[in-house]
């Protein structure tokens, strides 16, 4: 199962180069992941069979319990099936569907088979956590297809809104997976199910937030508006997304669930009531629609109401026929949605009032259309008949839930023959559309869909051998699956569903005032609009209210507040009863001297630069610190981010007064010395505190030995950062990768990755004149700006401090260095190459853009858990390899060395970008405007 997945990250991850070579034809050789899932799920058909059950376990993160668990079951097994096999029919489906060099295919393809890899994460997940990963992977992507027009308005909307309501169900299901793990004491669903849970108002509270989640994946009321609007996307998406696979989400989880949580107080008339209530509701609005996919939206909001009543109802026979229910159903309706796409394509148009006579258009074409909406409407000999009769007989018993059934069976009928009809009927007096030809690769895929509903309904007894060890979790299953199971109460109400259904088709003139009137006051798309609204109204108001623009006053709140709160908190514990030496050395108190004086110096300071140069004196005297405590590594990367934010900070003045404020700030100066002195005191007796407070074991007490054992070096602080705590910092370099990408664009007016500035023509003149130039980018600086002493120290200089970060990066591991010193190190030498020579010497020393190095880096330390975790290892696990080379000889290498690499490389591109954002950008926006250079290594500007 793990190989599925990893299978389908790296189609979703090769569909861009795909797509660039083969254009919308790459959707073939993409098609291969879902259908490997599919053959997968065929070939593990005696497994799940018997009721049995396939399992694989990978270690994930240790420190939290949780590990990769996967297991295929009955259930999961029929969704596998569904996901790969309609997956791969649509992007069959798509590459006729997308017209060559259709704009987005590229993202549409990867994203399409990275949505099919995140179905399969869900429905593998045994553990609640991974399930809810699984679970918020589909709504991201899912996002992102329905968005897929990005020019549209309308697709921006939908996409908006789906992500919003599934988003909010989601984290209200999160919340209530985290209630029953810890209620259940684990989160392993298949160990949940082997013991009886605990009852009470706890178990009922996570029971309402878990359906919560799942009736809003699956558009049940309350949340059925975000479905109809979805349909903005793509055809091949509303037939993937929005008939087989995420809107079956909420059903799958349902379904997963009922065997333990049904006789849980809520849970049945929550989703029988939700359910049928839905079903109607869907079923009646269907009738009133005149776009074909709009009809067929509605029609899947109604069948996946009744999917969540039948599979909510934890009885033995209705769980069969609700899986039952649900193979059909993903089946006639992805069949449909395709149908409509290549209505669309070929008449541009899906509006029933202005399509007739395609029935003679294509009849392969109306054929499936007609197996496919007869299934829908339970017509025999189709899977669809057969699993709604099984519904009714689940169902004989419960009067009152059987009569809404009927009627929403009733109104499925009628809105099935409303779609054969609007699609293929003749219209007098419409002229007739004339499409070309339709083309195979986009019929077969609807073809094969409505044949295997066609196929499976005579062969209901293999579904039921296939399906019933399912529906045994619940219990002895006494009802069969079958085509013909006797004159019984179910085959009358099919009956009964068919007249009435084609009765209401027929009579649709006279009915059509009562359908135009007969609808809710509000629509749910207006009250989903109108809460939208009033919770921006009440944001610009809170932001009105608070946001007054002055970061001064941001900052003095959040620290006053800071004094207050834990500040008061911190008094009940008397730290400063707690006896500690003053200073281990008498240099320390000399150097918190030198750095109070800095700090109260920089609150007066009025001039901006030497305020900053203060702040600098502070942390500069904070490094002295960690060397006179014999940190010789903290000590480095303090010195050395120290000089780098000074360097950004110069960067960033050239554009900012040369004063703080012409008002007197006498009275503001004290009170900032009175808060940051309050601050100081806080925060050094919280730190008191807390180590006054440990009762447990320091478990960095056993680092040093873990460094040595399990990370094979002997600097504890760079070991820890790629092994021992390789996690935190794996966060952190996506955060430095975000804040890069935030700097350029707030920065950038056009594209970073643009065309670099042109090498001067002056600087071509003096090399071909044979003069010596010791920066290329020298000659293009205005004259007062240039140290022709600061070139020609930087040219020598330079090569020797990027070997010296090379150095820092090899030798961190056992002595102080490691890749985030080094590529500070690296940074800095960008830095003053730039300094020295301005943006035409930048180029000339880092030619390749920021995003290139930034994206390397981070996949470079994300591999390198991936190649361990696919070895055997647990993600980001250190592994030593010993070897002896030709003309090396011994070598010595650890695998975290490339995590290490990685962390260079990211600090390398932001130091770059910050230098193309704040640096070479700013003085192309200084030269645009005409101004007088006033700062560092401003150019005379391009040069034709």
């Amino acid at each position: 199962m793990l190989v599925l997945l990893v299978l389908h990250l790296a189609a979703a991850l090769a569909a861009p180069l795909l797509v660039r070579w083969w254009g919308s034809s790459a959707c073939y050789p993409l098609a291969l992941a879902p259908a490997a899932a599919f053959c997968w799920a065929v070939a593990r058909t005696p497994d799940v069979a018997d009721g049995g059950a396939v399992v694989e376990t990978y270690p994930w993160i240790k420190q939290l319990g949780l590990d990769i668990a996967l297991r295929l079951t009955t259930l999961s097994w029929l969704m596998t099936l569904l996901i790969g096999g309609v997956g791969a029919l649509v992007l069959v489906y798509s590459a006729r569907y997308f017209r060559s060099g259709s704009t987005g295919m590229a993202q549409f393809a990867g994203v399409l088979v990275a949505f099919a890899g995140a179905m399969l994460v869900l429905v593998f997940a045994d553990d609640l956590l991974l399930l809810y990963v699984g679970w918020e992977l589909t709504t991201i992507f899912s996002y992102l297809l329905i968005g897929h027009s990005t020019e549209r308005r309308s697709s921006r909307w939908a996409a908006a809104q789906a992500l919003t309501v599934t988003t909010l169900g989601g984290l209200a299901m999160l919340v209530g997976f985290i209630m029953l793990g810890e209620h259940a004491g684990t989160y392993r669903w298949s160990e949940i199910t082997s013991h009886a849970l605990p009852g009470g108002g706890y178990l009922v509270g996570a029971v309402l937030l878990i359906l919560t989640g799942a009736l809003s994946k699956s558009a049940v009321l309350p949340f059925n508006a975000w479905l109809p609007v979805a349909m903005a996307a793509p055809t091949p998406v509303s037939a993937y997304l929005h008939a087989a696979a995420m809107v079956k989400g909420g059903v799958y989880l349902v379904g997963l669930l009922a065997p333990v949580l049904a006789t849980v107080g809520p849970w049945r008339p929550v989703v029988q009531v939700a359910g049928v209530a839905t079903m109607l509701v869907g079923g009646w609005a269907a009738l009133r629609q005149t776009d074909l996919k709009l009809l067929l939206a509605y029609g899947t909001v109604s069948q996946l109401g009744l999917l969540i009543a039948v599979t909510g109802s934890g009885t033995p026979d209705a769980a069969l026929a609700g899986v039952a229910m649900l193979l059909a159903h993903a089946l006639f309706k992805a069949a449909l949605f395709l149908v409509v796409g290549i209505i669309d394509h070929g008449a541009g148009t899906r509006d029933l009032r202005e399509l007739t006579g395609l029935r003679r258009w294509s009849r392969p074409l109306f054929v499936v259309a007609v197996l496919a909406a007869a299934s829908m409407a339970g017509v025999p000999p189709l899977v669809g008949f057969v699993s709604k009769e099984a519904v009714f007989a689940a169902f004989t018993g419960q009067p009152v839930l059987l009569t809404g059934l009927v009627a929403g069976t009733v109104l499925t009928v009628a809105y099935s023959a409303r779609f054969l009809w609007g699609a293929f009927a003749d219209r007098p007096g419409v002229e007739p559309v004339r499409p070309g030809p339709v083309a195979a690769s986009m019929l077969v895929p609807p073809a094969v869909l409505a044949g295997t509903g066609l196929l499976a309904g005579p062969a209901a007894s293999v579904l039921d051998d296939l399906l019933r060890p399912y529906a045994d979790l619940l219990g002895g299953v006494d009802a069969h699956l079958a085509l013909w199971s006797g004159p019984t109460p179910a085959l009358g109400l099919s009956v009964v569903a068919l007249v009435g259904g084609g009765l209401l088709f027929a009579l649709r003139g006279p009915f059509a005032p009562v359908l135009a009137r007969l609808r809710a006051p509000v629509s749910g798309n207006q009250g989903y609009e109108w809460i939208v609204g009033r919770f921006d109204r009440l944001a610009i108001e809170v932001t009105g209210a608070t946001q007054r623009g002055s970061l001064p006053q941001y900052l003095g709140v959040i620290l006053v507040a800071l004094v207050l709160v834990p500040g008061t908190a911190m008094l009940s514990a008397d730290p400063w009863r707690a006896r500690i030496p003053l200073w281990d050395s008498p240099l320390q108190p000399v150097v918190v001297v030198v750095i109070a004086v800095a700090a109260v110096l920089a609150v007066g300071a009025r001039r901006r630069l030497t305020a900053m140069l203060l702040v600098g004196m502070t942390g500069y005297g904070t490094a002295m610190l960690f060397v006179l405590h014999g940190a010789p590594d903290l000590a480095l990367t303090q010195f050395l981010v120290e000089t780098a934010t000074i360097a950004v900070f110069v960067l960033v003045l050239r554009r900012l007064p040369e004063r703080f404020s012409a008002r007197p700030l006498r009275r503001t100066r004290w009170v900032r010395r009175v808060i940051g002195v309050a601050v100081g005191v806080v925060a050094a007796g919280l730190a008191l505190t807390a180590a006054g407070a440990r009762r447990a074991p320091n478990i960095s007490a056993v680092f040093p030995d873990l460094a040595v054992v399990q990370g094979y070096g002997r600097n504890v602080v760079n070991v820890t950062l790629v092994d021992i705590r390789a996690w935190d910092t794996m966060g952190e370099l996506a955060v430095l990768v975000v804040a890069a990408t935030g700097v350029a664009s707030l920065i950038f007016e056009r594209s970073r990755t643009g065309p670099r500035p042109r090498r001067p023509e002056s600087d071509q003149r003096l090399s071909e004149s044979g003069r010596s130039v010791w920066l290329r980018g020298g000659p293009t600086l205005y004259e007062e700006r240039r140290s022709i002493v600061l070139e020609v120290v930087i040219r020598l200089i330079f090569h020797t401090v990027v070997l010296f970060s090379l150095f820092l990066l090899f030798s961190g591991h056992n002595a102080p260095g490691g890749g985030f010193a080094g590529g500070l190190v690296a940074g800095l030498a960008l830095v003053v190459r730039y300094l020295a020579g301005g943006r035409y010497e930048l180029t000339e020393a880092a030619p390749i853009g920021a995003g290139p190095i930034l994206g390397a880096g981070l996949a470079v330390s994300a591999g390198s858990g991936v190649v361990a975790l696919l070895a055997g290892g647990a993600v980001l696990e250190s592994a030593k390899l010993d070897q002896t080379l030709p003309l090396v000889g011994d070598t010595h290498l650890v695998t975290s060395l490339f995590f290490d690499i990685g962390v260079y490389l990211v600090v390398i591109g932001l130091v770059l970008d910050i230098l193309r954002s704040l640096g070479a950008e700013v003085d192309r926006h200084i030269e645009a405007a005409g101004e007088t250079p006033g700062g560092l290594a401003v150019d005379k500007g391009d040069r034709p």
